[in-house]
């Protein structure tokens, strides 16, 4: 049987097809490609049973009906975030649904990280500066994280990974969850009203699902309360975060610095390149334009050992799903399960 997998990046190729070929031998084929399925590309996935797919995907009602008309019975998601799938369709269509319910939270946490250091120490300036060889300092001033306060909201593998950095870094921790972490208590975080996370953080870094009562978590009210010079770190969703609202804040003068490694439009969008093309999407050309904002296309979790963790993941809920078996990565149950 082949098996296709959609949106597959060149560097993710060779660790996906090596856990495939381990695991089905010669039982099954994999075909990669790197187009994104969606209501025009559903058709190349025509006699497939078993499709992969990506957080980028467009698996909604339409695509799930071609899908199961075309004899897909199974989609393997290989990511934690599913908010791509319509999940109800899947279910009255009988397609069994799966995610990557956990790889490695340092992945995402050390990128954070990397993003606040980078847009607090004004890196990405300092290195243009210096490849033209103006090796003055002016602008580039940064600041001690140490005694200073770090936001986390959402404190599940990821968020307690980045709190934990937080810590060695020194800073005083506050934090906002549904649930509280027992690691992240221990770690002497202080779990908090989101509002006064908002008000107290120097640094607010979002760790939490997107789900329809965090749609916008972070808007027009939340940032007024933030510090004029907070900094504010995305790597979770980017409908965390109301663009238009963030964008109102900066042309106000206001924050320190934006890492932001999710955009709320990327779909269709990152993974791509667009450097030849217009970019009529007005909000993202608008945030490039601020010189304390930093822009990266999801590629927090893009490391060899959560990638590779993905992949064996993914092989192993497809695995379930020939054996009749279910996990707690299932999603939509088999109709025979």
């Amino acid at each position: 049987m082949e098996i296709v997998a959609y949106g597959v990046l060149a560097d993710e190729e060779p660790l996906l097809r090596e856990t495939f070929d381990k695991a089905f031998a010669d039982r099954h084929e994999l075909r990669c490609l790197g187009l994104f399925l969606d209501r025009d590309t559903v058709p190349t996935a025509l006699g497939h049973e078993v499709v992969i797919s990506g957080v980028n995907d467009t698996l909604d009602a339409e695509v799930l009906r071609a899908l199961a008309e075309g004899g897909t019975r199974m989609i393997a998601q290989r990511s934690t975030g599913y908010n791509n799938i319509d999940l109800g369709a899947a279910r009255e269509r009988g397609l069994s649904v799966a995610r990557v319910s956990f790889y490695s939270p340092y992945s995402v946490a050390e990128f954070a990280w990397t993003l606040a250091l980078a847009v607090d120490r004004r890196i990405v300036r300092a290195v243009q500066r210096t490849r033209e060889f103006d090796f003055r300092l002016d602008g580039l001033m940064g600041r001690d994280l140490r005694g200073r306060t770090a936001g986390v909201v959402g404190t599940g593998k990821i968020g307690a990974a980045f709190a934990s950095i937080a810590r060695g870094f020194g800073m005083r921790l506050l934090g906002w969850d549904i649930a509280e972490n027992p690691d992240c208590l221990a770690l002497g975080l202080e779990y908090v009203p989101l509002r006064r996370l908002f008000a107290e953080a120097d640094l607010v870094s979002l760790h939490v699902p997107l789900l329809p009562d965090t749609h916008h978590l972070v808007d027009a009210e939340a940032l007024a309360v933030m510090k004029d010079d907070a900094l504010l770190i995305n790597s979770s969703r980017g409908g965390l975060v109301d663009t238009d609202a963030l964008l109102q804040a900066l042309r106000s003068g206001r924050l320190r610095g934006v890492g932001l490694d999710v955009y709320e439009e990327e779909a269709g969008v990152f993974f791509l390149d667009k450097s030849l093309e217009v970019m009529t999407d007005e909000r993202l050309a608008r945030l490039m334009t601020f010189s304390n904002v930093l822009v990266t296309s999801h590629q927090a979790y893009f490391t060899r050992d959560a990638v590779g963790q993905i992949a064996e993941t993914t092989v192993a809920n497809i695995e379930d799903y020939f054996a009749g078996r279910t996990s707690d990565n299932t999603l939509v149950r088999p109709v025979t399960a």
